[in-house]
């Protein structure tokens, strides 16, 4: 257990072959994952409290169902699934949707739109927020992990074993339906 550069898989098989140090590990998976799962809910939160709060249901979730963790995706990716379906659950029982802060590329998206100026940030925000939610998991991580997080592709291949091929193809599609979906909302406005 000394070993610090554990990969995911052998965290995995640690965690359940010796139930003596199940909490040890599970310590390592959580000082691995703990800073991108808290980043990525905070962009949906905006709220430290909240963020803290869905982390701790995320790993009691994790905790109860690793076990049963069928490695068909990278951990990563299951980490990411669950923190983002805990988050928008978070959201939906509050009826609230707040989001990530603006930049200029996310207006860029729907720049030139004259309905645009009667938009709040947060509308557009919470816009956005809805249209991300609505992608597949794989799309909508992928978005993420390029759009917010500013990955690169190769590091994100690594991150979620699939080809940078695939993920700019994955990431293309998501920015497609996104646009899609936001300029619906704004001509459904404009009427």
């Amino acid at each position: 257990m000394a070993k610090t550069n554990i990969s995911d898989n052998e965290l995995i098989a640690l965690f359940r072959e010796d139930k003596r140090h199940a909490e040890k590990v599970f310590s390592l998976l959580m000082q691995k994952y703990a800073e991108p799962l808290y980043y990525q809910i905070r962009k949906i939160t905006r709220n430290h409290e909240e963020t803290n709060d869905i982390m701790q249901n995320v790993w009691i979730k994790v905790w109860k169902n690793l076990e049963d963790f069928k490695q068909e995706s990278s951990l990563f990716t299951w980490l990411f699934r669950i923190a983002r379906n805990e988050s928008l659950n978070f959201l939906q029982k509050e009826k609230r949707h707040r989001s990530v802060e603006a930049d200029d590329s996310l207006i860029e998206i729907l720049a030139g739109h004259h309905v645009l100026d009667n938009f709040s940030e947060d509308e557009v925000l919470d816009s956005l927020m809805q249209a991300i939610a609505s992608l597949p998991e794989k799309q909508a991580l992928v978005f993420n992990l390029k759009f917010f997080d500013d990955l690169k592709y190769s590091e994100m291949s690594q991150q979620l074993n699939t080809s940078e091929g695939a993920l700019k193809a994955s990431y293309h599609i998501a920015v497609q339906k996104i646009q899609e979906i936001l300029l619906r909302k704004l001509n459904l406005q404009a009427y």
